[in-house]
């Protein structure tokens, strides 16, 4: 039996050219996706891949976000560059790098730092993502 509940909705229309507009039905947000210029693609917007791994790196501080309000610290800034390695035969993500800096407020326990290493591998997207993809996620704490 399926849950429906917190279920996002999304339309997309495909443009052709190997281009999609993809709509977020509550908030009306659109995001283009273009095919990679390695796979007949433009390049001109995210690839359906790049967003993917772009995913796990949002959810990641998305859910940091979330615990520093629930356990009431400060997170001053979190910054994170993203990197996919894709493989052939099959065309598929192998790897998702990123490197994620934070800068803690003041107020922040060591307890808490160690709630924010924990996110990295319980976020939903983390959690979804094919075992077979590597999860290469490094926090770089700044002063």
């Amino acid at each position: 039996m399926w849950i429906f509940a917190n279920m996002s909705q999304f339309k997309t229309v495909y443009l052709g050219n190997l281009r999609c507009e993809n709509v977020h039905l509550q908030s009306s947000t659109m995001i283009h996706t273009d095919a990679p210029t390695d796979n007949l693609g433009k390049g001109e917007a995210f690839s359906p891949t790049d967003l993917c791994a772009l995913s796990l790196t949002t959810c990641i501080i998305t859910t940091m976000g979330v615990y520093a309000q629930l356990k009431e610290f400060n997170i001053e800034l979190i910054e994170a560059e993203t990197r996919k390695i894709m493989q052939s035969n099959p065309r598929k993500i192998a790897k998702i790098q990123a490197e994620i800096r934070i800068k803690l407020g003041s107020n922040c326990t060591e307890r808490n730092k160690e709630g924010l290493r924990r996110v990295v591998h319980t976020c939903p997207v983390s959690k979804s993502l094919h075992p077979d993809i590597e999860q290469d996620v490094q926090l770089v704490w700044l002063d």
